[in-house]
């Protein structure tokens, strides 16, 4: 399979044109982990980017996402598999009796086989992207559910045998840091940290995906945000909801930041009537 990043910089100007601004921390990261094949647990506070930079990913390679949306609760059979029940019980009514040991080869065969979004990845005859969406939600105990898949690229179903990846997925954990990840999880994976941009990156980010916002918006857009992520919120903005306030702007027509049109536009940026008094009266909108 041809290698996807010539380079860290190859890859940032990638990423970039997927719609992606990369620094060099994630080009660093995205690189060694396609070359050493290694997952890539992406942690930071929510809003970040940690998901999007997986999806740009696969936009840039082309190639399948499949998607894990971790949440507590979660057990081995939307992770990894499950039977389909229904079909094997119908099935079994048509046979009209024999042997079980004559039913279950008929029924554990790959036309009852519910596939999950790790199965799927190691399965796939074509390259993907695995995304394991804020792993931090689910339990302690479920993380075992990803270690066989992380160490060796295979997954053991007992009425079918072991199945071996034919190519390895590309691998994207996200956390939140909500709670500890067990080391178990970390050793196997290269660690990126993400955070709030700084303001010039903000804006950069805000022409790449919102372009008719012009610049000087931009700039404006990017140092309030930036501003207001130091209050103690219940809920800071994250860079999707800055470019949709960007957006919001430009769409009334606003090229100043003037405070009736921020005081106007708030609920595009603050999600908590709480957030929205406190920067109101903190900027003195």
């Amino acid at each position: 399979m041809a290698e996807l990043f010539a380079g860290p910089e190859a890859a940032a100007d990638q990423l970039l044109a997927g719609g992606y601004l990369a620094d060099e921390a994630i080009c660093d990261a995205v690189f060694f982990a396609e070359r050493l094949g290694k997952p890539v647990l992406v942690e930071g506070p929510a809003g970040v980017g940690k998901t999007e930079l997986a999806k740009a990913v696969a936009r840039v390679a082309g190639w399948r996402l499949l998607r894990l949306q971790c949440y507590e609760g979660l057990d081995e059979a939307r992770a990894l598999y499950e039977w389909n029940y229904k079909k094997q019980l119908l099935r079994l009514q048509a046979s009209g009796g024999g042997s079980w040991s004559e039913a279950e080869q008929d029924i554990f065969t790959e036309d009852f086989l519910l596939e999950r979004p790790l199965l799927a990845a190691i399965r796939s005859p074509d390259p993907v992207v695995l995304l394991i969406d804020e792993v931090d939600r689910v339990e302690v105990e479920t993380e075992a559910l990803f270690l066989e898949v992380l160490s060796d690229f295979q997954i053991s179903v007992p009425e079918l045998g072991t199945v071996v990846a034919k190519h390895k997925p590309m691998v994207f954990l996200t956390s939140n840091a909500t709670r500890d990840l067990s080391e178990a999880l970390r050793r196997r994976c290269l660690y990126l940290h993400l955070d709030y941009p700084g303001q010039d990156r903000e804006e950069r980010i805000i022409l790449l995906r919102a372009p008719e916002v012009g610049e000087k918006l931009a700039r404006a857009v990017a140092r309030v945000v930036g501003a207001v992520r130091r209050f103690d919120l219940a809920k800071p903005p994250s860079i999707s909801e800055s470019i949709d306030w960007a957006r919001t702007l430009s769409l009334l027509g606003v090229t100043e930041l003037e405070p009736a049109a921020a005081r106007r536009t708030l609920p595009l940026l603050l999600k908590h009537r709480s957030d929205i008094e406190r920067v109101t009266r903190e900027l003195a909108l």
